[in-house]
């Protein structure tokens, strides 16, 4: 609350009457000099009409300037409205004019206001001392009005990113549905445009482990689409191979985990979520590295292997049902070496260099691999199954991986 202080009640009841009447009669013009003067200085600051058609921000100065007279006789200083100005913070912040411009009409409104009531103020005789004390009651004024107007301005912000990610949120639930073809591509469009989002040709969808359970969203920017709502937070990636995308994704990604799905058409994007999920569930059993995000083109072998894990095993078992009777060391090694076998398509020497085993060895233990199966390491779609089941193997940890690292 503004205090007046001494000087200023010391003035004359007649006086202050007589300066406040002639302000309040010039109140309506002094507030459109001080709009104009903050057209001229901030050119860049958009014209915002409120619902009468009239320019909010010379309601609002004329409103400020009309308060501050209207309780310059009462002892308490200006009795001051705060919803009035708490509104008009608001309306800035709907409206798309920054905190910075906000405070800017402020500021330039209480030095043009002072130079009209310093020559109201000769014109009635109010003594140079009350004046001064005027000056200081007008910035105090100021003050307190910034804080009013700021505190509506971040109510009006909250409001509007709250608003936003209620839309983006029934975006996403859209896209990543499985309705996202025919009837659904026009409500798509019509959601992407109310929150500002381009449609882009392709998509990956990303699931992220929080590092810690308060974690503060991560800046990936506003291009991508962020929900953390959910246990596991989505994020909708457009263009995920644009220059700088993927740079920026890892900047912004550091400290987190998760997967990344591989790059879609937009309305397959529930398709990258389930691939990104199921490297997820991969990382949750520690059969793909944790404590990054992953991306899953990167990991292709696993996710198609280790996936369909009945249906591995199952095979797993018909395919090598000839080692049951092998020791489990022995059996191991057996496989390995046919692995080695059917990668290399080479001979002793080419899958002794890769296992580093002498070729000697491989020789015998190639015996015995024809031993066991027969002709059918000869047949192509038997050798794609022993592949297939081993390199599923190896992925687990069940089989020794002598290929370099990458």
């Amino acid at each position: 609350m503004v205090s007046v202080r001494s000087a200023w009640r010391d003035v004359p009841p007649l006086q202050l009457r007589q300066f406040a009447a002639l302000a309040m009669t010039e109140a309506p013009v002094l507030a459109e000099e001080i709009l104009h003067e903050i057209r001229r200085e901030y050119p860049q600051l958009p014209v915002v009409l409120d619902d009468s058609g009239e320019p909010m921000a010379l309601v609002g100065i004329r409103r400020a300037i009309e308060v501050f007279i209207q309780h310059l006789e009462t002892a308490d200083g200006p009795r001051v409205h705060p919803e009035v100005f708490q509104e008009f913070g608001r309306g800035e912040g709907l409206n798309g004019r920054s905190l910075n411009s906000l405070q800017a009409i402020y500021r330039l409104g209480v030095r043009l206001a002072w130079r009209r009531f310093a020559e109201i103020g000769q014109r009635v005789d109010i003594p140079p001392p009350a004046m001064y004390e005027l000056v200081d009651v007008g910035y105090e004024y100021l003050d307190w009005l910034v804080d009013q107007s700021v505190r509506g301005y971040a109510e009006a912000a909250a409001r509007q990113a709250g608003e936003r990610l209620r839309l983006q949120r029934r975006l996403m639930e859209l896209l990543l549905s499985e309705r996202t073809r025919g009837d659904a591509t026009e409500a798509l469009a019509e959601r992407a445009a109310r929150v500002g989002w381009p449609l882009p040709d392709k998509v990956a969808v990303g699931v992220l482990l929080r590092p810690a359970r308060e974690a503060v969203a991560p800046a990936v920017g506003q291009s991508v689409l962020l929900d953390m709502e959910y246990e596991q937070p989505r994020m909708v990636v457009p263009d995920p191979d644009a220059a700088g995308r993927p740079e920026l994704l890892h900047r912004a990604l550091t400290g987190w985990a998760g997967a990344i799905g591989p790059p879609v058409p937009l309305a397959d994007a529930a398709k990258s979520l389930r691939w990104a999920e199921a490297a997820l569930r991969l990382m949750e059993r520690r059969l793909l590295p944790g404590g990054e995000v992953l991306h899953c083109t990167e990991h292709t072998e696993a996710l198609v292997l280790l996936q369909p894990e009945e249906l591995i095993d199952d095979l797993a078992l018909r395919c090598l049902e000839p080692l049951a009777h092998c020791g489990p060391t022995h059996g191991r090694r057996l496989a390995e070496t046919l692995l080695a076998w059917l990668e290399t398509r080479g001979g002793a020497p080419e899958v002794a260099a890769r296992l580093g085993v002498h070729p000697q060895t491989v020789r015998y233990r190639l015996r015995q691999i024809r031993e066991l199966w027969g002709d059918e390491v000869d047949d192509p779609d038997r050798r794609f199954e022993l592949e297939l089941v081993l390199r599923a193997q190896r992925l687990r940890g069940e089989l020794g991986d002598p290929r370099p690292r990458r």
